[in-house]
């Protein structure tokens, strides 16, 4: 008998959870409390009914369904720990006078709940007064909930209650797509990862895009995987449909939320089939939706980049280079007025290292040395720990992605992990030079295509715990090298406790470690017999 997706004992120990939680969050908030308890009431009780649904659909284990409860608690809970925490404890600003982490979702907040509460139609979430959200679609949806669930007051635990549980529903859609295609071990080992990574958690807990934009990307995944699983098959016809609404529904989304994402999305899709398809014959139906979403997502994109009208030039391509340019720009003047030792490098030193040094200064941010040294209230010393110690546990199986494809004997898979390894480290790449050494916005653009590194990762964890390969470890070491020195020159600046290096000597010292470690290894491994380096 086929299991049912939610029962009856299912919604009898959901809705007194959820009537408990709508007592304590209408209590936060001012404004009519009977209001607020049944506006939340009702919205926990809706995502404890989706998540249980999308649960029990993708797999049905007690491992799954508790990921996806880890996934949506942690951000409803940080969320609503650092809307209280930070007017007493954060810094005078008015974000954290408001309980925000970020200023976007603060500006986005404002501008919904304004919208929301004028005589004006949601589609004005598009027009170009609306500058606090670049694209407009996550701003709609924000009125949304504001005109019709909050009418009476401004509600931001209900943005990020939506965030969470949107973050949480993504869960069984990746874990069912990755094992599908690697199996069940890079599985788990990924959706722990999707589910637990610490900016993710953060994003989900501050009502960003990002939630949205990788729970869509999860739908699109799914369908591409289902798509690709069932072609050929006559009598799967009705679920290949099936599978393309989810591509669809996911593409979409991101189109409204972020179109950037969705033609990284499509560029990823197109790869996956160009280096894993023997035949390569895609149906000009599948083309002429791609070719569709591509140059609306292209034009959408372009738009939402001269919303303030400040570039002249007509063409998308145009708009999008000229943007990417002067935001590069920017960047990197940021970088060099916010920092004195910056300043004096770019003085220093030759014009052509400014953008090298941009560039990889981004992708070590956040510098996981600097968020527990750095003079700064407590509360923000954690947020920046535990953002940068996940972005240093998560860089070196990043780094080690190319090894794990080079060392899988099943081709179709290599190339898989080759691709994905390609767009994820130009993506990266992309952000650190967009985002420059901004604290917050180069991890969050790195953290868009965050569900591929997901995919990546556990995949090099589960290689890694098959093989025991040494380059794990060689990799690690040069890590911690970089934090230790890195560490002993913040903490002589700061501080003021032992000698400090000059910059330039702390970076040769660095370099010249990872040297003496990689060429050990080199070394090693060329003495080393065949069978030797089997088990290395």
């Amino acid at each position: 008998m086929k299991e049912k997706h939610i029962t009856a004992a299912d919604l009898a120990s959901i809705a007194p959870v959820s009537l408990v939680l709508g007592v304590l969050f209408a209590s936060i908030h001012p404004g009519n409390w009977l209001l607020s308890f049944i506006a939340f009431s009702f919205l926990f009780l809706l995502s404890f009914v989706v998540l249980k649904i999308s649960y029990t659909w993708s797999n049905p284990s007690r491992t799954l369904g508790l990921i996806v409860v880890l996934a949506f608690l942690l951000r409803l809970g940080v969320g609503l720990a650092l809307h209280l925490a930070l007017p007493v404890y954060g810094h005078g600003d008015e974000d954290d006078r408001a309980g925000y982490v970020f200023t976007d979702a603060h500006n986005r907040d404002d501008q919904a709940w304004s919208l929301a509460t004028s005589d004006k139609p949601i589609i004005d979430a598009f027009n170009k007064k609306y500058s606090s959200d670049q694209y407009g679609g996550l701003l709609a949806f924000n009125a949304l909930v504001y005109r019709y669930l909050s009418p009476d007051a401004q509600r931001p635990l209900m943005l990020i209650l939506f965030s969470a549980f949107f973050a949480a529903l993504g869960v069984p859609f990746f874990w069912k797509a990755v094992s599908q295609v690697f199996g069940a071990n890079v599985a788990w080992a990924s959706a722990w990862i999707f589910a637990l990574y610490p900016e993710s958690v953060l994003l989900g807990a501050s009502a960003m895009r990002e939630p949205y934009l990788l729970t869509f990307s999860a739908f699109a995944f799914w369908g591409f995987v289902k798509s690709r699983a069932e072609r050929g098959d006559k009598r799967s016809e009705k679920r290949s449909r099936s599978a393309w609404l989810w591509i669809g529904f996911g593409l979409l989304g991101m189109l409204l939320v972020s179109p950037v994402v969705a033609l990284m999305t499509i560029v990823i899709f197109a790869g996956w089939i160009f280096f894993t398809d023997e035949n390569r014959q895609i149906s000009w139906k599948a083309i002429a939706v791609v070719a569709v979403v591509f140059i609306l997502g292209l034009f959408l994109l372009s738009s939402s980049l001269n919303r303030s009208g400040q570039f002249i030039a007509t063409s998308p391509l145009h708009v999008i280079n000229d943007w990417l340019r002067s935001a590069v720009k920017w960047d990197a003047y940021q970088l060099e007025r916010g920092s004195g030792w910056v300043q004096k490098i770019f003085d220093e030193g030759p014009a052509w290292i400014r953008l090298p040094f941009v560039t990889i200064y981004g992708i070590f941010q956040p510098v996981l040395p600097a968020s527990f040294i750095h003079p700064t209230k407590l509360i923000w010393v954690v947020i920046s720990f535990m953002r940068g110690l996940g972005w240093y546990m998560l860089l070196p199986l990043l780094i080690l992605s190319f090894g794990a494809a080079d060392g899988t004997q099943a081709g179709k898979n290599r190339n898989i992990i080759l691709w994905l390894s390609l767009v994820t480290w130009i993506w990266i790449l992309l952000a650190a030079l967009r985002g420059g050494g901004d604290l917050f916005d180069n991890p969050r653009y790195r953290s868009i295509l965050f569900v591929w590194q997901a995919v990546l990762a556990g995949y090099v964890w589960v290689w890694w715990r098959e093989t025991r390969n040494a380059w794990f470890g060689r990799v690690l070491a040069c890590e911690i090298v970089f934090l230790l020195v890195f560490s002993q020159w913040y903490v002589s600046r700061y501080i003021k406790f032992g000698g400090q290096l000059p910059f330039p000597v702390m970076i040769a010292l660095i370099i010249g470690l990872w040297g003496v470690i990689l060429g050990w290894g080199w070394w090693r491994d060329k003495r080393s017999s065949p069978v030797d380096q089997r088990r290395a």
